[in-house]
């Protein structure tokens, strides 16, 4: 009788392993949509929005004043970095911070969203898109 407790125990590691990595990945997302929620809500828009695929970056897009036409080129490879770009910029820039903090959002954006999220920040509804006035 050959027993290969080895390869079991390897297995049952591996499934435990996977396990964890989704749960955290599942903790992870609701994290972020738990801050992109009080972000909205420091906008004055609905904080439900951020549950919602696609709807969400059409509040975020009215959030930065971007226009509305920003969201079909979030569909494009490539394209959608560069929109992701002016989107997380001109987020720093409503909520009165710094281009730094609006790198920090692109590049480190699990630390600077909450930091947006539960700081002190304001959201100015009379900042000018980055592209002038849009309606």
């Amino acid at each position: 009788m050959d027993s290969n407790y080895g390869a079991l125990a390897a297995g049952i590691g591996s499934i435990i392993g996977i396990i964890f990595l989704y749960l955290f990945y599942l903790v992870l997302i609701a994290f972020y949509i738990f801050c992109m929620w009080k972000i909205f809500v420091k906008a004055g828009k609905p904080g439900w929005a951020a549950l919602i695929p696609v709807y969400n970056t059409l509040i975020e897009l009215e959030i930065t004043r971007l226009p509305w036409w920003f969201l079909l080129l979030m569909f494009i490879p490539l394209a959608n970095f560069v929109i992701l770009i002016f989107i997380m910029l001109a987020l720093a820039k409503v909520f009165g911070k710094s281009t730094a903090f609006g790198l920090g959002l692109i590049f480190l954006s699990f630390i600077f969203l909450p930091i947006l999220a539960f700081s002190d920040a304001k959201y100015d509804s009379s900042v000018e898109g980055m592209f002038g006035k849009i309606k």
